[in-house]
C-alpha cells in the first residue's frame, strides 16, 4: 500500500495496507514524523511501495493510530489517491 508524506524535509508519513477480503477500510500500519517519517519513506522506496506526497492528507492520517482503519471522512480522499496510484502503475507497465 502507499505511503503518504508531506513535501517538507521535516515531514510526516503514514503507511497504509488494504486487504478487501479482510479489512473494511485501509489500515494504518506505520506513522511518524521527522526522522521516523524518513525511515518509513525510505523503507517504502526500497521495497517498491508507491509513495504519494500530499501535505494535508499526511497531516490528517498521522492523527490516526497504528492498527486503526481510516475514518469515513477520509474514504473519498484515500480512494482518489488509490485511483491515481493505479493509473501511474498502469502507465508504467506500458
Amino acid at each position: 500500500m502507499p505511503v503518504y508524506r508531506e513535501k517538507k524535509p521535516s515531514n510526516a508519513a503514514v503507511a497504509l495496507k488494504y486487504n478487501p477480503e479482510k479489512d473494511y477500510t485501509p489500515i494504518v500500519v506505520a506513522t511518524g514524523q521527522g526522522h521516523v517519517a524518513e525511515k518509513i519513506i525510505n523503507l517504502a522506496d526500497e521495497n517498491g511501495v508507491p509513495i504519494f506526497r500530499d501535505d494535508s492528507t499526511a497531516a490528517l492520517l498521522t492523527m490516526l493510530s497504528v492498527g486503526q482503519g481510516i475514518p469515513p471522512e477520509l474514504y473519498q480522499v484515500v480512494a482518489g489517491i488509490y485511483v491515481q496510484i493505479m493509473k501511474i502503475a498502469k502507465e508504467n507497465q506500458n
